[in-house]
């Protein structure tokens, strides 16, 4: 059956930047305790964290609260989210986690809600720490290979030793004792897993939420597996749809799936990796340096610096850097072929990171350009064919390793 878009899901987004940061990624520890062997931030082409301290100092995190606060003020913001993001954000300690999410809550002004969550893998989760962070409205979300040993094997320690029987704990800790402050589970598609074992053994963790997201690759440094021929990654969401849009009742939230059913449908979603709602996320290093997102340094050496930093800039400033832009720019930034695709609308263009080819920036098609379609016709046809099912209502999901959340 052809995709047939609805004219409002159709139609361009207008756009009115600079549209405010309602994001905030706070690195409270540049160091990681595992050493995952794809990890595209310590084994990327971007080495900027070997010069920057393991830890955010004090005079870090309170120059950054207060930061937050005066663009919440200025902008006159009634919610946003904040990110406590790494390396592995508990090894800053859950205590010094809770300081500074309350400290940011006294700077915002009193009608802003602070939605805070931490990003970890899950090893150092105990239950004294997870009450600490309950205690404190931090929400937990955890990232996984997949809910079996097998799907983890590259996510090792520094010693060479496997991370799952820790990170399995942890999990399992916060689903039987604080499943209220559990936010979910983010994923790196992997195409050479069965993708329905795969999307089943993270059920069986009991998130309230997932968050699959491709690996970040671009023309110049493609992603595993990409040239195997076919649509690996778009045939592999395609078969983890199917199985989450049968069961007939709502198992778990799965972010993706939910964004490309409301863009189909013409409405509102707010995701990365799909549609031209504004990007509004931005990074503070363990130094102070506000930075674009950590998945630009997949890209290149220096592909995520502003220049800014939070003891001489507010973050009003930081809107008006060129990469800002370009990424608030909507249609109007992307690649003549993408601006004139039925499938704009939904696609977006894709992650900004995926555009990325040496000597060319970031005006291209996504290297997973493909597989997205592939993926988004899929839904379109399963949505056609069951008028008389009830899409599924987006909501609201928990923090992603790019910022995003599950």
């Amino acid at each position: 059956m052809p995709l047939r878009l609805p004219r409002s899901a159709a139609a361009p987004i207008p756009l009115e930047p600079p549209f405010p940061f309602r994001q905030f990624i706070v690195k409270t520890h540049g160091r990681c305790n595992l050493a995952c062997r794809y990890c595209y931030l310590y084994e990327g082409p971007d080495r900027s964290w070997r010069s920057r301290p393991a830890a955010a100092p004090p005079e870090v995190l309170a120059r950054t609260a207060t930061r937050i606060g005066e663009h919440a003020r200025a902008h006159a913001m009634t919610s946003l989210s904040l990110v406590l993001h790494g390396g592995e954000p508990l090894l800053a300690g859950a205590d010094t986690l809770a300081r500074f999410t309350d400290l940011v809550r006294e700077r915002v002004p009193d009608t802003c809600t602070v939605h805070a969550t931490v990003q970890t893998n899950a090893t150092l989760l105990t239950e004294a720490r997870l009450a600490v962070l309950a205690r404190h409205g931090i929400r937990v979300g955890i990232s996984l290979d997949g809910g079996l040993p097998a799907h983890n094997t590259l996510r090792l320690d520094h010693a060479g030793r496997p991370s799952w029987p820790a990170a399995a704990r942890g999990a399992r800790l916060i689903a039987d004792r604080f499943p209220e402050a559990y936010a979910g589970i983010l994923t790196v598609v992997d195409p050479t897993t069965d993708p329905v074992e795969l999307y089943e053994s993270l059920l069986a963790l009991r998130p309230p939420a997932l968050d699959l997201l491709l690996p970040h690759g671009n023309w110049s440094a493609p992603p595993p597996h990409w040239d195997v021929g076919g649509v690996p990654y778009g045939d592999w969401l395609c078969a983890v749809f199917d199985r989450w849009w049968g069961a007939g009742r709502r198992e778990t939230r799965v972010r993706l799936f939910e964004e490309c059913v409301a863009l189909l449908f013409g409405l509102p979603a707010a995701t990365e990796s799909l549609g031209l709602a504004p990007f509004d996320a931005v990074v503070v290093e363990t130094d102070g340096s506000i930075e674009q997102v950590d998945s630009l340094k997949s890209c290149y050496e220096g592909a995520a610096e502003t220049g800014l930093d939070v003891f001489r800039h507010g973050f009003d400033e930081a809107l008006g850097h060129p990469g800002v832009a370009a990424r608030q720019a909507g249609a109007a930034s992307l690649a003549e072929r993408c601006r004139g695709c039925p499938l704009l609308s939904v696609c977006g263009g894709g992650h900004y990171a995926h555009r990325y080819r040496a000597g060319h920036g970031f005006a291209n098609p996504s290297v997973y350009c493909a597989d997205l379609q592939r993926f988004i016709h899929h839904v379109a046809e399963r949505l056609a064919g069951a008028t008389a099912v009830p899409a599924p209502v987006p909501a609201p999901t928990p923090a992603s390793c790019e910022g995003g959340t599950p």
